[in-house]
């Protein structure tokens, strides 16, 4: 089993629009409503592709309770209840596949409330193979709960992913995880520098994975992903397709690497299974994941490439 947490779970509303242009008019085609956050949205993708997983997360206030109605029946869930109102997200995309991702900061926390949502995960992790620490952290919790979170479940044998950003990143990067896997503009922040070439990507995948990650994925949008292991740099790149929403294609593509990993630990094959769930997702409109025979039809086209730093 897979445990996920989500610790800045959110109601995530999504407009679709006919075009997106500064100044001018817009006009609403359509608009949907889903439960959102990095671990909710792997936990849907995982199960969407036959596996099993436990979804850790907060609920507060109204907003806590249409999440807990839009997930019901949909897989596991695990819920600590918090005084305040959880967040609402707001995407904006149009047909052509631009996008405005406007977030909320989340629910300020007691640290009675986080400390019992660290407890939470300490309990839902007894048999599980991974834990997934994914996404912002409200105010009020101390960054270092994702590393204190990685540490634990290193000690107990269970393998984890982080897939966060600013300090709750780079400190639970130093607690040794099995996989970080930041996107494009999550590196760039960590490292203080701009990521505008091939040999930086790869340059910077093999720094992070140097500051205490076993293994990196760096996510590049449409240019696929670097790969940072013990044996070396890989890249996956994907086939050319046509993106109508990318966002949360990062979910997907760590979700499925974890989904592979689970299934049979395989670095590269579950870099591939990743890249090709990141891409398959960007073709649906709206805030949607793609199935797991969606994602298989573009696996069969991403490419995998050793790769190595220029001297």
């Amino acid at each position: 089993m897979i445990v996920t947490l989500t610790i800045n779970p959110a109601i995530d509303r999504t407009f679709s629009v006919d075009r997106l242009a500064f100044e001018d008019r817009s006009y609403i085609n359509s608009v949907s409503e889903s439960a959102g956050g990095r671990g909710v949205n792997a936990s849907c993708v995982i199960n969407s592709f036959g596996g099993k997983t436990l979804a850790v997360m907060i609920s507060g206030g109204d907003n806590g309770k249409r999440l807990e109605k839009l997930l019901a029946g949909a897989y596991p869930i695990s819920l600590v209840p918090v005084e305040r109102e959880i967040r609402t997200n707001l995407t904006i995309t149009d047909r052509h596949g631009l996008t405005v991702n406007l977030n909320e900061a989340g629910p300020t926390l007691s640290k009675a409330e986080w400390t019992c949502v660290e407890n939470a995960v300490r309990e839902a992790v007894s048999g599980a193979s991974w834990l997934l620490v994914c996404g912002s952290i409200p105010p009020g919790v101390p960054g270092k709960l994702y590393g204190d979170l990685i540490t634990m479940a290193r000690h107990r044998k269970i393998k984890t992913l982080l897939h966060a950003d600013g300090e709750s990143l780079r400190l639970g990067i130093e607690a040794k995880p099995t996989v970080v896997t930041p996107n494009q503009h999550e590196a760039e922040r960590l490292l203080g520098r701009t990521l505008l070439t091939r040999s930086q990507y790869l340059e910077a995948a093999e720094h992070i994975r140097a500051m205490g990650a076993d293994s990196v994925v760096l996510s590049l949008g449409s240019r696929g992903a670097v790969g940072a292991f013990a044996d070396g740099l890989m890249e996956a790149i994907p086939p050319r397709v046509e993106a109508l929403c990318p966002i949360g294609a990062g979910d997907a593509l760590s979700a499925a690497f974890a989904w592979s990993m689970e299934r049979k630990p395989n670095l590269a094959d579950a870099l591939r299974w990743g890249v090709a769930a990141g891409t398959a997702s960007t073709k649906l409109p709206g805030m949607r994941f793609a199935s797991l025979q969606q994602t298989r039809e573009i696996y069969k086209q991403v490419e995998l490439r050793r790769s190595e730093v220029s001297a």
